[in-house]
């Protein structure tokens, strides 16, 4: 005959059965992701740039990918998916599996603008990715043709606001950070400016050099080369700093204290990526471009390491969302 006393003892038993039982999947997945870390990588990653080859982001991609490969014992391909301001290449890594084996170089205009400015956009900047880390920012520079009088920027507003001449400015493109910090500067300087958008910096900046437009905004490392012509002139870097040591002057040092709007790139992951996975590329990212080889490289190109771990990833994009969401609204910046 059984007992209530045989009953309550096999329902104790079957509990601490079952809770043995989900201790030890959960040890065993704990163990899994600890040893996919630590094994991780065991083939080729995929590294994909969301802009054409020879640009300023490609050559980060590459410089940070090449480091990886040495320190990893495994190739970092980098894939160029230009397009769309860089999201037709962060699309494609939303979608990838999430096992640390394709990797996106995302930059503000993909992932700290493009939500604001894109109704369609096939990716959430936040849903859909685990920031890994923050590699690098650099400097927009405001520069002139050659003959603007203005040699500083307080000139240049008041010119800009004399001279219809001067009331056009050239970007790299439609939405992209250099267009929306001119647009940023035009609301703190209470000026008026019609941007003229072309598809890149090389053909701004060239027609800009020819005088044909005579502001331009672009991105540092791809205004270095004209600067050293002669043919442009240097008025403002947009970081809170100069990065570069040739003694640029800042936006904020120039009567916007506390205006700094520096873009960066970092690696991505798709969404659900092991944390295991992520802290370690985190921390090789990081380590990669502090080395001595690779600042060199960034700092011919005006690039400065500035590595932020995930968490602080992304707060500061939270941030930026938000942030470049506002100046979207406010200057009634549309998609192409």
């Amino acid at each position: 005959m059984k007992t209530s006393s045989d009953s309550a003892s096999r329902l104790s038993a079957r509990r601490a059965f079952g809770m043995g039982l989900l201790a030890m999947v959960a040890f065993g997945g704990g163990l899994a992701q600890a040893q996919s870390a630590e094994g991780y990588p065991n083939k080729p990653v995929r590294l994909i740039v969301p802009f054409a080859a020879g640009g300023p982001t490609d050559m980060t991609g590459r410089a940070i990918g090449d480091a990886l490969s040495r320190k990893w014992g495994q190739p970092v391909v980098i894939e160029n998916r230009a397009g769309a301001g860089g999201t037709l290449g962060a699309g494609v890594v939303a979608k990838s599996p999430a096992d640390g084996y394709t990797l996106l170089l995302g930059v503000t205009g993909s992932h700290g603008i493009a939500g604001a400015l894109y109704s369609n956009l096939p990716y959430d900047p936040q849903k859909d990715f685990e920031p890994v880390a923050r590699a690098v920012i650099y400097a927009n520079a405001i520069v002139v043709s050659a003959d603007v009088p203005a040699k500083n920027l307080q000139e240049l507003i008041a010119l800009i606001k004399r001279d219809e001449k001067y009331q056009v400015y050239g970007t790299d493109g439609n939405g992209t950070a250099s267009h929306l910090t001119m647009e940023l500067l035009k609301q703190r300087g209470s000026f008026k400016s019609q941007a003229v958008q072309y598809k890149g910096a090389a053909p701004m900046l060239t027609d800009l050099a020819a005088g044909h437009v005579k502001v331009g905004i672009t991105g540092l490392p791809s205004a270095e080369a004209f600067l050293k012509t002669g043919k442009i002139r240097m008025i403002a870097v947009t970081t809170d700093k100069d990065y570069t040591g040739n003694h640029y002057p800042t936006v904020a040092e120039q009567g916007f204290p506390g205006f700094a709007a520096g873009p960066w790139s970092g690696i991505f992951a798709p969404k659900g990526t092991p944390k295991a996975i992520v802290d370690k590329i985190s921390k090789d990212v990081a380590e990669a471009v502090q080395s001595t080889d690779v600042k060199k490289q960034f700092a011919t190109l005006g690039l400065q390491p500035m590595p932020a771990n995930p968490e602080e990833f992304a707060r500061s994009l939270a941030q930026e969302i938000a942030s470049w969401a506002k100046v979207v609204k406010d200057a009634g910046v549309k998609a192409e």
